[in-house]
């Protein structure tokens, strides 16, 4: 369901749009919140639907323009009504595709990894970008100042976080599928980008042992730890105009955990 802002209008119904999945805690409600204070219309993709009305109410509260859709990014068919819906509300200018599965998922080896569980992480965590990019992808076309598409990979896939194979091999695939659509789309309007922050501080890694946050800890060059809002600055450019010539490239947001 896609529920009016308060006082929405006419001069509403012209603001640039963004799509973020998984958008209703953590990372994801903080570049949507980023994404609102500079001046998008925030469609908040969330599977849960008490968190999800919750961010937008959340939102709301703090004048900003902003859309609870329910999706399940891993369901083609939520994934075709989340297009449907954000249609409705007007031209569309940037997809975040933050969705991913990471609670409770390290501490295996990789050969205690079930298969279910494999299939489970690929589902959410590597197929979802591109079923929610080809869904969207028309309406990013159509916009008339180009489109962008930001995914979220994860620092564990460039540094090879052990036990934690089906995740990392998940986010790995985020990276070669944000250079394979790079190429598809730089002359169609659209730029693709990667994002891979380090371990930060929020709901999703709570269950994370004390172990990796040592280690992070110990190998970062900012040693303190990472916050959501550290990496909302770079989301923010990819949003914008400024990143009109920036395109298949990874950007480690991790204190300096990993340098490349």
């Amino acid at each position: 369901m896609t529920d009016q802002a308060p006082g929405a209008g006419a001069a509403a119904g012209e603001a640039r749009t963004v799509v973020v999945t998984g958008a209703g805690r953590g990372l994801g409600l903080a570049m949507a919140r980023r994404a609102g204070v500079d001046g998008f219309r925030v469609v908040v993709a969330e599977l849960d639907d008490a968190r999800g009305r919750e961010a937008q109410e959340l939102l709301r509260s703090e004048g900003l323009d902003a859309h609870f859709v329910r999706c399940d990014v891993g369901d083609p068919d939520s994934v075709s009504e989340l297009a449907a819906r954000t249609c409705e509300l007007g031209p569309l200018h940037a997809l975040v595709n933050n969705a991913a599965l990471a609670n409770g998922v390290g501490g295996k080896d990789f050969q205690d990894i079930d298969v279910a569980e494999w299939d489970r992480l690929m589902t959410v965590n590597a197929r979802s970008p591109w079923l929610v990019s080809r869904a969207l992808l028309p309406q990013l076309l159509a916009h008339a100042a180009g489109g962008r598409i930001v995914n979220l990979a994860s620092d564990a896939a460039l540094y090879g976080s052990p036990r934690l194979a089906h995740y990392v091999a998940s986010k790995g695939a985020v990276i070669a599928l944000t250079r394979a659509m790079a190429r598809e789309l730089g002359d169609r309007g659209v730029t693709v980008n990667a994002v891979a922050p380090g371990l930060t501080e929020c709901e999703a890694t709570a269950t994370v042992p004390a172990e990796r946050h040592d280690l992070y800890r110990l190998n970062r060059a900012i040693s303190r730890p990472q916050q959501p809002d550290d990496l909302t600055g770079l989301v923010a450019f990819l949003l914008g105009d400024e990143s009109r010539y920036l395109t298949g490239q990874v950007l480690a947001v991790n204190g300096g955990f990993t340098m490349h």
